[in-house]
């Protein structure tokens, strides 16, 4: 059977100094209805029918549902009603290939609902692990920085190992000019294009959570955002500068092959020069003597030919070798 990723809801709520824990969607309403709490619904490769129920006791609307069931191919935030609805993609990659799984928020004036695929763990945020009610007890868009932050800092160790394969390849664009380098080439050029289509606008995203357009978002809380936006930035900055140099490498690629094409043309020009010296005296007095030659009948002009012929080929060997022709 394929594999099924789990599917699970677990809710926190923050109120009275303490975290109340559930993970019954019929305790969502009476959650955060609760005055002065703040609560966190996080939703693991949810069925259509849960996100849809979530929803519905949360007071969203039915297009926000709708808009995470069918998932979306780029980053954006958008304002619906009274919340947020902020979409980010997390990168990895593993064995050299780009996986990439969308990360949906929405955050209201008391509470943050985030859907993600099974194989991205908000647990694993830095400042989540110091512990949910810290960030809870200042507001649930401070969780929502804490996540997305912890996003982006994901893609540093991406940008990273990119980094050491372009410099790898810009090496073997001119050591090793084969098919297999090309296609590495092509690779990373797909894998950049990919990425930015994502990350570029993650950065706007993040710049319109900086620019005090949602009042969901505490003046105290708009600083932690710009510290990710900054960090966007210097990678779409870092995105560019990969792009320019792997379009380098494949110009010094193509480069090399020329180069190579030339050397070759060089050697075989050199190696005609010789044999068509040979040819031409070889023609001029007919190889009807060899056979005179090989019985002793031939004068000692003959032989003064041959000689000559031979001299003169290694003459222009050592010649042509020496202007690296050969």
């Amino acid at each position: 059977m394929p594999y099924a990723p789990p599917v699970s809801i677990k809710i926190r709520c923050w109120r009275d100094g303490a975290i109340e824990e559930s993970s019954d969607v019929d305790d969502l309403a009476r959650l955060v209805a609760t005055k002065g709490s703040a609560t966190w619904i996080d939703l693991t490769a949810p069925s259509a029918e849960l996100l849809h129920a979530v929803a519905r006791r949360l007071g969203l609307h039915p297009l926000i549902a709708e808009d995470i069931v069918e998932r979306n191919e780029r980053a954006k935030v958008r304002l619906v009603g009274d919340v947020i609805h902020v979409v980010l993609f997390e990168l990895e990659r593993p064995a050299n290939e780009i996986k990439i799984q969308e990360v949906d928020f929405v955050l209201g004036r008391d509470f943050l609902l985030s859907v993600h695929p099974a194989g991205w763990d908000p647990m694993a945020a830095r400042q989540v692990k110091v512990g949910v009610e810290a960030l809870l007890s200042k507001g649930p868009d401070l969780l929502l920085w804490a996540l997305v932050d912890s996003i982006v800092d994901g893609y540093f160790p991406v940008f990273d190992a990119l980094g050491d394969e372009i410099d790898e390849v810009e090496d073997l664009s001119i050591s090793q000019t084969v098919p297999s380098t090309l296609q590495r080439i092509f690779r990373l050029k797909r894998e950049l294009l990919q990425i930015r289509h994502y990350v570029a606008p993650s950065r706007e995203v993040v710049a319109q959570l900086t620019s005090r357009e949602f009042d969901l978002i505490r003046e105290p809380n708009v600083f932690y955002f710009r510290d990710v936006y900054d960090h966007l930035i210097r990678l779409n900055d870092e995105l560019d500068s990969f792009r320019e140099l792997v379009a380098g490498a494949l110009e010094v690629y193509l480069s090399s092959i020329n180069n190579n094409l030339s050397t070759i043309m060089k050697r075989l020009t050199g190696v005609t020069v010789i044999l068509a010296g040979i040819g031409a005296v070889a023609g001029v007095f007919g190889m009807s003597e060899a056979a005179s030659a090989l019985t002793g009948g031939e004068g000692s002009g003959f032989y003064v030919i041959v000689a000559a012929t031979v001299v003169a080929a290694v003459i222009a060997a050592f010649w042509l070798r020496r202007i690296d022709w050969i």
